[in-house]
């Protein structure tokens, strides 16, 4: 069977320019939206594991950790309905705004959406700070969760748009850094917090969201749309300045051309929703939907979310499951560096096989460890350090898999196949299936947890191993290709083929023709 890796990298045209500081300063900007969705979900694992949180807002949960009424069971004191609601509510929020945050950007831009997206997630901060029962938390957090749909929608396809073909990668991967600095953050954040007595710590751990919440609204204020956007909107003089700049050169005929060209393909388009399930866009509908399910089903949010709950779980103390949390992190901080350092020289395909492999290996290994302790009856007894230590590493290697893999590439790969005209109904989907997802996650983690105990782990690892299968057998490679003329590589993939015709002759004055697929076969 032939197993297509797609175009070989670097193919198609090489339009002039370069990477420019403006460019630089402008994806880090724009990738501040990351913070907000890094730092929430951060700060909300380590604060519903603070006693005086639990004890105001969810006091079963807290008579159970006081009490030790069910401390034969450790997999199921956390087990409240209510309480993974407080997390997961933040989700089904973000997934009802990405349903019409779609129109909104391709009607008002990239950038408007971004500060809207901002502006919500700061009412939300000021709500969940000052919350004095649980429907307050609730409707705060539905309000976060408002600001992450618009900012995930509008932040990865800004980062694309912007990026020359040859640094797309590594600055779109500057938006899951700036998650898992997000993420860092949080758990700092909370470590200090917890020792802090009464509301004021779980206070300040939610109201310090508006921390990247404002940086992201002021850095979205002093920015300009792409250019891909403004044609979007009729605005084509605004565009080519707009173009000239971020490339650093005047001579940006050609590109433009072909921008020209994909934004009057994109008018023909009257409803993008209707037009992204014709046949022609069934590869990129594919990864829009099956890349966000599984990075879901990777099992990294439950390590994220409930980072301190879960290490409490399997026997640390308070203290010492947020400073597991923190050293989790900073692994997830430091391993999205490696893939910023490594995603336009080795591509995408190699991350995602690789970062399966490591993950698979390593939640076998966790599962392993955690029954030969815990049993199914959830008591350890005493935990010695050294075992500790060896499931908080083996912890660390399945983030650090995942940081470097499945954690950028689910917002990068998305965001840069689909042609113009459906990008924003396309990149609205890939993060409602996002938010789908780790809605459902979130909401029956503690549930799984009581009722599979350390299979949980095996569960995660299973979809791995499908996924990463997945990728092997269906995902052309996408580095080194413009974003304008990723159509083709559809069209000369062992599969997708048989779904997309190969795109018209190009003109003797037109750039060469793309070299056939270099397929491999087994």
């Amino acid at each position: 069977m032939a197993v297509g890796a797609g175009i070989g990298p670097g193919s198609g045209k090489a339009y002039p320019g370069k990477l420019t500081f403006k460019v630089f300063v402008t994806c880090v900007v724009a990738a501040m939206g990351g913070l907000i969705f890094g730092y929430d979900i951060g700060i909300s694992g380590g604060v519903t594991s603070m006693p005086a949180f639990l004890k105001e807002f969810f006091p079963d949960v807290y008579r159970k950790e006081q009490l030790r009424a069910d401390s034969t069971n450790q997999y199921c004191k956390f087990n409240s309905q209510t309480l993974t609601m407080f997390t997961s509510s933040l989700y089904l929020a973000a997934l009802l705004a990405s349903c019409f945050a779609a129109t909104f950007t391709r009607l008002f831009g990239r950038r408007m959406s971004m500060i809207i997206g901002g502006a919500t997630f700061l009412a939300g901060a000021a709500v969940n700070a000052a919350a004095q029962n649980v429907a307050m938390l609730i409707i705060g957090r539905m309000l976060l969760g408002v600001g992450i749909g618009f900012a995930n929608q509008s932040v990865p396809v800004f980062l694309s748009e912007v990026a020359p073909f040859k640094y797309r990668g590594a600055l779109n991967i500057v938006f899951q850094l700036s998650i898992t600095i997000g993420i860092l953050a949080a758990n700092l954040l909370n470590y200090f917090t917890a020792k802090i007595h009464g509301s004021k710590g779980w206070r300040i751990s939610l109201g310090c969201a508006a921390v990247p919440g404002a940086m992201f609204v002021l850095g979205s204020f002093f920015l300009t749309d792409t250019p891909n956007s403004l044609l979007e909107r009729g605005k084509e003089e605004d565009a080519k300045k707009r173009l000239q700049e971020i490339r650093g050169v005047d001579n940006v005929e050609e590109e433009f051309d072909d921008l020209l060209a994909a934004s009057a393909e994109s008018k023909k388009i009257k409803h993008p929703w209707r037009n992204i399930i014709k046949r022609k866009n069934r590869p990129q509908l594919t990864f829009a939907i099956f890349i966000p399910f599984f990075q879901q089903l990777t099992g990294m949010n439950v390590i994220m979310f409930y980072a301190p709950v879960l290490f409490k779980t399997i026997g640390f103390g308070d203290t010492a499951s947020l400073m597991s949390a923190v050293i989790t992190g900073l692994v997830n901080c430091v391993a999205t560096l490696v893939s910023i350092a490594v995603v336009d020289k080795f591509g995408r395909r190699g991350l995602f096989l690789e970062g399966g492999l490591q993950m698979l290996i390593s939640q076998i290994v966790i599962a392993i460890a955690i029954a030969l302790k815990f049993g199914t009856n959830g008591n350890p007894g005493d935990l010695p350090k050294w075992y500790a230590i060896t499931v908080v590493t083996f912890i660390c290697i399945y983030v650090a898999a995942f940081a470097w893999s499945w954690g950028p590439l689910g917002w990068l790969v998305p965001s840069e196949i689909f042609p113009l005209e459906v990008r924003s109904a396309g990149q609205s989907i890939n993060v409602g299936v996002n938010m789908i997802f780790t809605y459902f996650i979130a909401q029956i983690f503690t549930f799984m947890l009581c009722k599979l105990k350390f299979g949980l782990f095996l569960f995660f690892a299973a979809f791995v191993l499908i996924m990463t299968i997945f990728i092997y057998k269906l995902l052309p490679e996408t580095r080194g290709i413009p974003i304008e003329e990723m159509a083709g590589i559809w069209s000369q993939h062992w599969y997708w083929k048989k779904f997309v015709p190969p795109p018209p002759p190009t003109s003797s004055n037109d750039h060469k023709k793309r070299p056939a697929s270099g397929d491999i076969e087994m």
